[in-house]
């Protein structure tokens, strides 16, 4: 970092702004390089502020804390190479006051450009820090000179995050103080660690020597290469690693120092095989390698879970502290003697309120910490611990239940939120684990509509950009998978939803992608863009469009529905993503059939094509059909087989599409088709006939 004079008389510090440039942006449009896109930003007529002149920086009533961290960002924006020119020296005042008018966030600012001075106002340190990023954007995007403006700007919401797998493939200090750099650019505020999976355990705890020498360790290399054992720390072949306290107290300096506060998670129930493996009593067996949840019956369980937690909050000084809570597995639960006593004696009736039981118990012990539990929204299952903040993932609805019960609610639906997934055509992009999240989708994202009711919104806290790893493996493409798309989730965390328009966001968007690109990010090349599956992009025609599907003796998935009974004949085909909208999705059952289905033409007509085309993403486990069956008739009962089409189950990598379909020349007013799989899914988009 440069060093800034400052003069410990009347807090002044002279800097001066090094001269940027980026292309595409337009001198008298001022807000074109700002995002998140601010509340208001009035272009004034009359010259510009020369950032690339010394400036005096002028503190009133500011903290020696946010002083200090205000000057070093100061230092690393705008350098301090002197201008020997001459002239009237600029002022760039920054006063923290009591209240702004039009808003009471106190991570708002009131920002005044002009020729001579710069006044900027907030009510907090962040307020001026965030300021402070909206600056550095407009000189960056006119040469060092800003343009006269006034803006006013506060976030939309409160909360604005990020959260980082680092267990899947663990990523270094050093990675998450850079991603912490370009949060801060993005004004966000909370950075969630998940520490803990079954991939590996990531922080030092002293009580459990175990968890780092053994649990945090793996042959392999990358996740996909596991073999889901674990390894000593001192095995030649060992790969993974984790942070010393020491380590974790860096970054969470190194973060508080840019208005970002570090949260962590410590997996449970679930995802937890490597403290099983290291701690195996803990389990419901007392074997290693056998499961992945947590004995909830065994009372050394919340002796183990109550020691960490007290060196986690040792550590970090966070509200919030995340349990996890997801996806466990409870079938060891209904036959461990211990859980079956656990139930008895708290009157437990089933394994989800087993979970229950747990999570309440860990939000009481948290709360008698002074901290407050967070968790995926499946903590809900079974009744929500009282206090407790809800991360919603599996879709807004699970948030929205939540707000509507009270509790405090982050939005993070994987459909607009994850980052593991392809975000451009599969074909061109690095292997990522499914779906298809393009820039334009994440934008689309309105954390709280006004279809809801102001008690549920007001409980809605903000938006959580979220990035698994388990198919990245290395920086770069963590990187890849986080720009532009985090740019996108920052906007809908700031900027109310009246002002967001795609096209705008787009770009400043360049700007911002260009300007990380600049400072040593890999980011995605937005002007190569793809863009969604070909036939997604216009409604097919044909003779069974908008006529009506009965389901035979089966059902869509409930989590896939799509547009339920009309899906496969609304004539909208499937883009790149399973959870598009417009993929229907069925699991199989005992009986190896996942699809029956008949259409009714309304009447008999000439047939020479019926068809249907089937996604395959094996990570997800997501497959084609192994047998397809298409039939005819004319009274809807007796039908005529068309064709029988098998096919044997074949893996392969990334999506594919593949049709199963009939040619020929017939006539029928009922077409029925069939698909056969087992224990997987299947996702069918639409029964195109001719």
């Amino acid at each position: 970092m440069k060093k800034i004079k400052i003069s410990t008389v009347a807090a002044l510090a002279i800097f001066a702004a090094v001269t940027a440039t980026c292309p595409g942006c337009v001198s008298d449009k001022p807000t074109a390089g700002i995002l998140p896109k601010p509340v208001e930003m009035t272009p004034k007529g009359g010259g510009y502020f020369d950032m690339n002149r010394n400036v005096s920086l002028l503190f009133s009533d500011v903290s020696d804390t946010d002083r200090r961290r205000l000057l070093e960002f100061a230092g690393r924006a705008f350098g301090d190479s002197a201008d020997k020119s001459g002239g009237k020296i600029p002022v760039l005042s920054l006063a923290i006051v009591d209240s702004l008018p039009g808003f009471d966030s106190d991570e708002g600012y009131v920002m005044d450009v002009r020729p001579d001075t710069t006044m900027i106002e907030a009510t907090s340190g962040a307020g001026l820090f965030y300021a402070m990023q909206s600056l550095e954007q407009l000189a960056d995007q006119n040469g060092s000179k800003v343009p006269a403006c006034h803006v006013t700007d506060y976030p939309r919401f409160p909360y604005r995050g990020l959260m980082l797998d680092v267990s899947r493939n663990f990523r270094n200090k050093e990675f998450v103080k850079k991603q912490i750099d370009a949060m801060a650019m993005l004004k966000l505020n909370n950075l969630h660690l998940h520490l803990t999976d079954a991939a590996g355990w990531r922080m030092q705890i002293d009580r459990y020597p175990r968890l780092t020498e053994f649990a945090a360790w793996r042959k392999g290399g990358t996740w996909k290469e596991w073999d889901n054992t674990y390894c000593e720390s001192t095995d030649s072949a060992a790969t993974g690693g984790f942070y010393t306290k020491d380590d974790l107290r860096e970054i969470i300096r190194y973060a508080a120092d840019r208005y970002i506060t570090v949260i962590p998670e410590i997996e449970m129930p679930g995802h937890s095989a490597e403290v099983l493996a290291a701690y195996p009593e803990l389990s419901c067996t007392g074997k290693p390698y056998k499961h992945h949840e947590f004995c909830p019956g065994n009372e050394e369980t919340y002796e183990f879970l109550e020691n960490v937690l007290d060196e986690v909050i040792e550590v970090f000084p966070s509200q919030y502290i995340h349990i996890g809570g997801d996806e466990a597995n409870k079938d060891a639960w209904k036959e461990c003697p211990k859980c079956r006593r656990r139930m008895a004696a708290e009157g437990i009736k089933d394994v989800d309120g087993l979970q229950s039981y747990l999570i309440h118990r860990m939000e009481r012990y948290l709360n008698s910490k002074g901290r407050t539990l967070f968790g995926w929204d499946e903590i809900m299952d079974g009744g929500a611990a009282p206090g407790a903040a809800i991360l919603s993932w599996r879709g807004p609805e699970p948030g929205i239940k939540a707000a509507s019960a009270g509790h405090p609610v982050v939005m993070a639906p994987g459909r607009f939120c994850y980052l593991d997934g392809y975000q451009d055509a599969p074909s061109t992009q690095p292997e990522a684990i499914g779906g298809y999240l393009p820039l334009s989708l994440a934008y689309s994202f309105d954390p709280a509509p006004d279809s809801l009711s102001v008690d549920v919104a007001k409980n809605i806290k903000g938006v959580e950009a979220t990035l698994f790893t388990e198919y990245v493996a290395t920086d770069d493409h963590a990187e890849y998978m986080l720009y532009p798309r985090l740019l996108a989730l920052a906007e809908a965390a700031w900027t109310p939803q009246v002002l967001r328009d795609y096209d705008d966001f787009h770009a400043r968007a360049l700007v911002m992608n260009d300007r990380l690109a600049s400072d040593g990010y890999n980011v995605f090349d937005m002007r190569a863009e793809v863009g969604n599956r070909k036939e997604a992009l216009e409604p097919v025609e044909h003779l069974a469009r908008g006529k009506k599907v009965v389901y035979n003796d089966c059902a869509w998935s409930p989590n896939y529905p799509a547009a339920e009974a009309a899906t496969l004949t609304d004539g909208l085909r499937g883009g790149w993503n399973y959870n598009d909208y417009r993929w229907q999705g069925f699991s199989v059952d005992s009986t190896d059939r996942a699809l029956d289905v008949t259409i009714d033409l309304e009447r008999k007509e000439k047939i020479s094509y019926i068809g249907g085309e089937f996604m395959q993403l094996c990570g997800p486990d997501v497959w084609f059909p192994r047998k397809v069956v298409i039939s005819v008739s004319d009274n809807g009962d007796d039908f005529k087989e068309l064709k029988v089409i098998e096919r044997e189950p074949k893996e392969d990598t990334g999506v594919s599409f593949l049709d199963f379909s009939w040619e020929g020349s017939t006539e029928a007013r009922y077409v029925r088709y069939q698909a056969f799989n087992r224990s997987h899914f299947m996702f069918l988009d639409e029964i195109v006939v001719r």
